[in-house]
């Protein structure tokens, strides 16, 4: 692994205990619990158990199974468990953001979490902006309007939940473990019930007939929740376990672990979405960012991811899915090195074309579009696999490019080079279209940064706080990092990262 973590060593200070740490990282297509372990002060960190996750469609619902992703993660932690005899010191939970959990009066999920990708949203969304317009909730939440944000799901809940707490999906897990209901402000950010100053905002639950007193006490990034409790408490390396908040959005933990401590830089978290934007003091609420529908969110250290969402690898995986169903098992890997060789496009798609965001035929919404478009569709079949890759890899990194132009001129900053966090970090074809595309040189390209993040700020807080205090914002999290020091810091652990 490249950089943040590498770091520490230099930080003995940071050692004064050497029990483990655990990272729980819940994505969309995967889920993964990763151990840290100290070695002669040098922090080691292996990947114990990775699971695969899909929203699935039932009665006509698109819900994830919350109770099996629960087992899952039950399962890695007890193995983590059995190879740490010295112990485990503390647990932090990040995932994607927006969706949530309804809880009953023992603390559990009513009901399994709808997948934003749901379509209860589109009705709820127009009921949303019949009562509240775009402009005013852009300019109380300072972020995106989409569908897809809590504010529109909880719009869209039967009338009979409207009453019950709620928690987005990580601090739910943190729940379950024992700690306290809340919600991290990286995380409560992208809800769309928050205002830009980090406050529930009275004025949109009052408008749209939410109940504020349900709402999750709001926590700042590196929040300790209490103490592990339940059944995994009885494991030894778990008698003396705490639960920590870290930056509970994963791409606020990812960009975290970016070391890089000068301001010409910029981002792409790359995976399922690709979340495209730089790191900045102050949000930027102009009339023109607006406009483009950039979002202010909450970061580690108190300052902004200020970004772009934009479709990502999920256009690919859906027609690998589809090319499956047909009964064509592909390897996704052969097929983007076979992308290698074909021609560059005079064409691209819409990336972000709604039709595009929907589950399902991703091979014929791409051909419908370009139909709509008067473009030369695509063969489709699973023969031609590697043109409908390549079609999809450069129609992103062209959109990226676009959407780094804009950045650089809404905030102000002129961008020298580019850090790739995410799954999709590991796609060469990808960083190579997207340093061709934007003239950008990609500077490092980090798989599992939400897992360097998780950690990092779990340290700060174990290390930086006294006691367990809550509500502490981690602002010395960079010291540990070696912040003067970033650009020496840019090291591999990436050897000792495996399962």
């Amino acid at each position: 692994m490249t950089g943040a973590l590498q770091s520490i060593s230099a930080y003995p200070k940071i050692c004064s205990d050497s029990r483990a740490l655990i990272a729980i990282d819940l994505g969309a297509e995967s889920c993964r619990v990763s151990l840290l372990r100290w070695q002669e002060n040098i922090p080691v960190i292996q990947l114990v158990h990775r699971f695969r996750n899909k929203a699935v469609e039932k009665d006509g619902e698109l819900r994830w199974e919350m109770r099996r992703i629960l087992a899952e993660l039950y399962a890695g932690l007890r193995q983590c468990a059995e190879i740490t005899p010295e112990g485990v010191r503390s647990i932090g939970v990040d995932g994607w953001a927006v969706d949530y959990v309804r809880l009953d009066a023992n603390g559990t999920a009513i009901e399994e979490p709808f997948c934003y990708r749901d379509l209860r949203t589109v009705a709820s969304e127009s009921a949303v902006h019949a009562r509240l317009s775009t402009e005013r909730i852009r300019e109380i939440t300072g972020i995106q309007i989409s569908r897809i944000n809590t504010l529109y799901q909880h719009v869209a809940d039967k009338p009979e939940l409207a009453n019950m707490p709620w928690l987005n999906l990580p601090e739910y897990v943190l729940h379950q473990l024992g700690g306290e209901p809340v919600s991290e402000l990286t995380n409560a950010s992208h809800t769309q019930l928050l205002t830009i100053d980090g406050e529930w905002s009275h004025e949109i639950f009052t408008v749209l007939g939410l109940n504020f007193d349900v709402a999750p006490r709001l926590v700042r990034p590196g929040t300790d929740v209490g103490k592990l409790r339940g059944p995994l408490a009885d494991l030894e390396a778990f008698s003396n376990t705490r639960l920590i908040a870290p930056a509970c959005h994963d791409t606020a933990s990812a960009v975290a672990a970016i070391p890089d401590a000068g301001n010409d830089w910029a981002y792409i978290s790359s995976g399922t979405w690709s979340l495209v934007g730089t790191v900045l003091d102050a949000p930027v609420l102009t009339a023109e960012s607006a406009a483009a529908n950039f979002t202010n969110l909450a970061a580690a250290e108190g300052k902004i991811c200020f970004h772009k969402s934009v479709n990502g690898l999920w256009l690919l995986r859906q027609c690998m899915e589809e090319w499956s169903a047909a009964g064509v098992e592909l390897n996704i890997s052969e097929v983007i090195d076979a992308a290698e060789s074909i021609s560059p496009w005079d064409y691209f798609l819409d990336v972000d074309d709604p039709s595009l965001m929907l589950q399902g035929d991703m091979p014929g919404r791409i051909n419908a579009q370009l139909r709509r478009r008067g473009r030369h569709e695509l063969d489709t079949s699973p023969a031609h696999a590697p043109e409908v890759a390549s079609f999809i890899l450069s129609s992103l990194a062209v959109r990226y490019a676009e959407v780094l132009k804009l950045a650089e001129r809404l905030c102000d900053k002129q961008f020298t080079h580019l850090w790739i966090m995410g799954g999709g970090s590991q796609n060469k074809l990808l960083t190579r279209l997207t340093e061709e595309a934007t003239g950008l040189k990609v500077r490092g390209n980090e798989s599992e940064g939400s897992t360097l993040g998780n950690f990092a700020i779990q340290l700060t807080t174990l290390e930086h706080q006294t006691g367990h205090q809550a509500d502490r914002n981690t602002c010395g999290w960079a010291e540990i990092l070696g912040c003067a020091n970033r650009e020496r810091i840019h090291s591999v652990v990436r050897g000792k990262y495996g399962s």
